[in-house]
This record gives C-alpha cells, structure tokens and sequence, in this order.
C-alpha cells in the first residue's frame, strides 16, 4: 500500500485522491483548510507557503503529487505557490527521509511560447515570455534536480464540473473569434488530468520519469469549439471580430500538443476530445438542446 500526500489537494487533487484510496492507497490531502475534503482522503492542515504543517505530513510518504495553484496571477504569486513551496515539501521529505518512490508536479503547457500553430511535445524548446511559464520552469527544474525520481506533467486548459468558463462565455454571448485566424487550444478533461497522474504513479521504475505533456487527442481550433458548444446549447455561435496584431494571433495559445507519449505508455483517455468531455458537463448543467 502506497501512502501518497497530494499537496495543494484541489478538485484535481481530490479526484485523484479518491482514486488512489480505492485503488487501497492512503491518501493524505493537504491544503490549508483540508476539512472539505471527502473520505476516504485523510485531512491534512498545512500551508505552502508558511511549511506549517509539512514536516509531519512528510513522515513515511512513499508518492507526492504536487498539485498546487497560485492564489492570484502575479509573479510573486505564481513563485511562492509553485516555487517556494515545491522546495520547502522536498525539504521536508528530506528531513522526514522519506521512503520516496516518486514525485509527481503538475505543471502547464504555458512553458511553451510557440504561436505559430505548430506541433509541440516534450522534446520542443521552451522559451516563456510571461512569468507564469518561467515560474513554472524553474519549479521543473527544482524538481528534476532533486534526486528524487520525479515526473512532471504539463497540463494544457483543464476543463469539467466546476470550470465552466468557455460555457459560461458562450452562453453569455461574451466569446468572440478573431476572423480568419486559426488559432489552436489545447484541453483535458479535470477526471484525465488526475487519471493520467494515477497512470504515471502506477509505471513501474523509471518509466515515469520526466517530461510528459497532459493533454487530449484533439488539439483544435478555438472557432471550433466555440462553436460546436454553442450549436450543443442552442444558442448563438461567438461573433468574429477583427484580427489586429499578434495577441489576437496568441489569444488562448496557437500550438498542438501532442499527447503521444502519454497514450504510448498505455493511458487510455476517458474523455478523448471536447466533445465527450463537454457534452457530458452540459448535460448535467441542464442545457444541452442537441445531440452531441
């Protein structure tokens, strides 16, 4: 039986968790306020940012998943959250010597600045111009250095019960396209991002280590989502605007990431595409009007 601590155990966080306990793993969730978290998640009261509370959630942890977020977007935020806070949990194993088999990192495909639509994987360049995907770099690069047997997973826009943006844009009439660009996007479903952490827990030796990219089967153009949700839901598609200068061109990214490796492993993705991931969230929203 593993005894896995997910730090910064949110809804990806809490899916995952309630996985791995019924897999017979224990689970400990740490977050500053850990009393919503559902059984069979142990509740554990420690802050990232602070190390209250680390040093005994790190005793005898043989996984941790590192799955914390920023609690604004700004530098400062984005280095403490993923940062400050991934050294002082690796600390606190160390001091706790803990028999650690693997650590795991959620990161994000922001590491990647290509804007030109072209394909992206573990191997491309990465070169952020903004402070979130260099953040997130140097907290890789932490990790990677450590010794410790480390995966990271970057995750492109995670999306399900409770992220609802797009629908809300769409329904709202807010969401627009810039006319006649195509402009890739790149998602996973919230129930796959923790499925592909479970995955890669359960890899035997070293196959997990690395770079992995979490994304689904179908990077697609943003009109087209758009759209496809707005015809599910009845309602009128996104407006075109005029395309002017190269953050219209960058507008929710423009690259295609590829998920090859992940689904080379031998993960299988419950939700592939938008589609089934979308059609299934708006059904339980109550506003699905046609068939998928």
């Amino acid at each position: 039986m593993a005894r896995v601590l997910i730090a910064g155990c949110g809804d990806v966080g809490t899916a995952l968790g309630v996985a791995l306990a019924a897999d017979g793993d224990q689970v400990l969730g740490l977050r500053r306020h850990p009393e919503c978290l559902p059984a069979p998640i142990i509740p554990v009261r420690g802050d990232l940012a602070t190390g209250e509370g680390l040093a005994a959630a790190a005793a005898g942890v043989t996984a941790l998943v590192y799955a914390a977020s920023a609690d604004g977007f700004t530098d400062d935020a984005y280095r403490a959250a993923y940062v400050d806070g991934l050294g002082r949990v690796l600390d606190a194993l160390r001091g706790a010597r803990a028999p650690l088999e693997r650590v795991l990192f959620t990161s994000s495909t922001a590491v990647y600045a290509q804007s030109d639509g072209g394909a992206v994987d573990e191997t491309s360049p990465t070169a952020p111009s903004g402070f979130s995907g260099r953040r997130l770099l140097e907290a890789e690069a932490l990790l990677l250095g450590s010794g410790f047997p480390a995966s990271v997973l970057r995750l492109a826009g995670i999306y399900g019960p409770g992220r609802r943006r797009l629908i809300d844009e769409v329904r709202s009439g807010t969401a627009t396209v810039p006319d006649g660009l195509s402009i890739y996007t790149n998602r996973i479903h919230v129930a796959d991002c923790a499925g592909a952490i479970r995955h890669l827990l359960r890899l035997p030796g070293s196959r997990a280590d690395g770079l992995w990219l979490g994304v689904d089967d179908e990077p697609c153009e943003r009109a087209v989502v758009l759209d496809w949700l707005a015809d599910r839901m009845d309602v009128a598609r996104p407006r075109r605007v005029a395309a002017t200068g190269a953050g219209a061109r960058q507008r929710g990214g423009n690259k295609r990431c590829s998920n090859a490796r992940l689904v080379s492993s031998g993960y299988a993705f419950r939700y592939p595409t938008f589609r089934e991931g979308y059609a299934e969230v708006i059904a339980a929203l109550g506003l699905a009007s046609r068939p998928a």
